[in-house]
């Protein structure tokens, strides 16, 4: 089975290193890791940000599934461009799955982030009077929502401050374990 790596690993400095690990974790269950960084982007007469776009969606079309990294990346949430390839690959059929470092479920991530007041009507809301999303779930309900309807693996970290390479390899280890 071969599986799309997304995640914001791709904007780390330890870029490269991070790419063989995940594809080495992937290996030892068997498994084939995609990583978006595998073949340079080529922007030959278009932007460079369409080349990787295009890059990134063939990756994700020539694998049978996306393990998606969620944890959170530059605010209360998951990357934009991960969440993104997650709805892609499930709207497409194929098995989704993520894992998170985020020992917070998002609510609790969120009102620590921002003023928040308790309504009584409509639970937890932000200074604008916006409710805050509250499902107890680690992340957005629709990307985890995806990965059950899809039949995935979603892992968090069995105690706070867990490596998130640690709790990759769990949901490969999990994921090596379905049935295709």
């Amino acid at each position: 089975m071969r599986i799309y790596l997304a995640g914001p690993d791709v904007f780390r400095a330890d870029v490269r290193e991070r790419a063989a690990r995940l594809k080495a974790l992937c290996a030892e269950q068997g498994l084939v890791g995609a990583f978006p960084l595998d073949e340079e982007a080529k922007a030959e007469g278009e932007p460079l940000s369409r080349a990787i776009f295009r890059q990134n969606v063939k990756l994700i079309d020539a694998c049978d599934a996306v393990l998606a990294n969620l944890t959170p990346f530059r605010g209360v949430g998951a990357d934009a461009g991960t969440a993104w390839e997650l709805g892609y690959a499930f709207a497409a059929g194929k098995r989704v799955h993520g894992y998170t470092a985020a020992a917070d479920d998002l609510a609790a991530r969120t009102r620590a982030a921002l003023p928040a007041t308790r309504d009584p009507e409509r639970g937890w809301v932000d200074a604008g009077g916006d409710m805050i999303e509250d499902f107890g779930l680690a992340e957005n309900l629709m990307l985890i929502e995806s990965i059950i309807v899809a039949g995935g693996v979603f892992e968090a970290p069995a105690f706070a401050g867990e490596d998130d390479l640690a709790i990759a390899a769990r949901a490969l280890d999990r994921i090596a374990a379905l049935k295709p």
